[in-house]
């Protein structure tokens, strides 16, 4: 899938009228709808023909100030903003695919998955910066059957690509465009991240839906929110779910859900149910780390 800098700039134009950036009314019809090219130029303070070349990546050496004044022309949110500086200027430099970066590895997995199964009664998965399920505490398993993901578990592709999906997320609209906006921020983080790429391929092809969210061009950090399950032991479980970065390993994110109210009742039976069957192995324990991951 495309994932340039002219791609999100021709979506992030189509979200902003003439109006909204304050531009007076244009008595001229517009075959697509949002800003011209020379119109964010005017707006950004740079020449059209500057902005052009920003769009078709033939501008390496693009400021801060420009980009800067080209996110506060096209309103972008501060998200977008570092997803256009990502696309503008590659970290080609960074350290490769599967690892966090610099000191990253001195910090193993082993205790993350420690403090995660300490959690018992509150649903917990970590993940990496391709959405891989790394660990499942026992409540994750209870409610997501995490074990009977096919591997590699992936969210993401278990998402869109499990034939339950939909029937297992009452809002399941919400958290699939979450899920490809945080997808799109991930790639431009990671340009060089060939399993990343593969991924969003991979879903591409294979999911409609995917494709069609991924051409909105959307971007945002997926740090809270709320997913609905319909369990078919317990029926509906409401979560707010939260995102919880990790400093010492940047390449991996805690994400927890807290039953709302309501839901809390239901999901201790649940776990009662469960807690006399649980065992060490039927938790998803830390995979071996392959080659390509280091």
């Amino acid at each position: 899938m495309e994932t340039t800098i002219g791609e999100f700039l021709r979506t992030r134009r189509g979200h902003i009228s003439p109006e909204q950036a304050g531009l007076p009314p244009s008595h001229t019809r517009r075959r697509v709808p949002g800003l011209r090219r020379e119109e964010v130029a005017l707006l950004a303070g740079v020449s059209p023909d500057y902005y052009v070349r920003l769009e078709q990546g033939r501008a390496p050496h693009v400021s801060d100030q420009v980009l800067t004044a080209v996110a506060e022309a096209l309103s972008l949110s501060d998200t977008e903003a570092e997803h256009l500086r990502n696309l503008a200027r590659p970290a080609r430099d960074t350290a490769s695919p599967g690892r966090a970066g610099k000191g990253s590895g001195a910090v193993p997995d082993e205790p993350l998955v420690r403090l995660l199964h300490t959690m018992t009664g509150t649903p917990a998965l970590l993940l990496d910066t391709r959405l891989d399920i790394v660990a499942a505490n026992s409540a994750a398993e209870a409610v997501f059957d995490v074990s009977g993901m096919p591997e590699p578990r992936n969210a993401a592709r278990q998402l869109f690509l499990h034939p339950e999906a939909r029937s297992r997320y009452a809002n399941w609209d919400a958290i699939a465009a979450e899920t490809v906006a945080q997808l799109r921020l991930l790639t431009g983080r990671r340009p060089d991240d060939t399993r990343l790429a593969a991924l969003v391929g991979e879903l591409a092809i294979r999911s409609e839906p995917f494709r069609i969210l991924w051409a909105t061009g959307d971007v945002r950090e997926k740090r809270l929110g709320v997913a609905r399950i319909l369990h078919p032991a317990v029926g509906t479980l409401s979560f707010d779910y939260h995102a919880l970065a990790v400093p010492a390993r940047p390449d991996r994110t805690l994400l927890t859900y807290l039953p709302r109210r309501g839901s809390a009742e239901a999901l201790g039976i649940l776990l009662s149910w469960t807690a006399d069957t649980a065992t060490e192995a039927d938790r998803i324990p830390v995979p071996a780390r392959r080659a390509a991951d280091h």
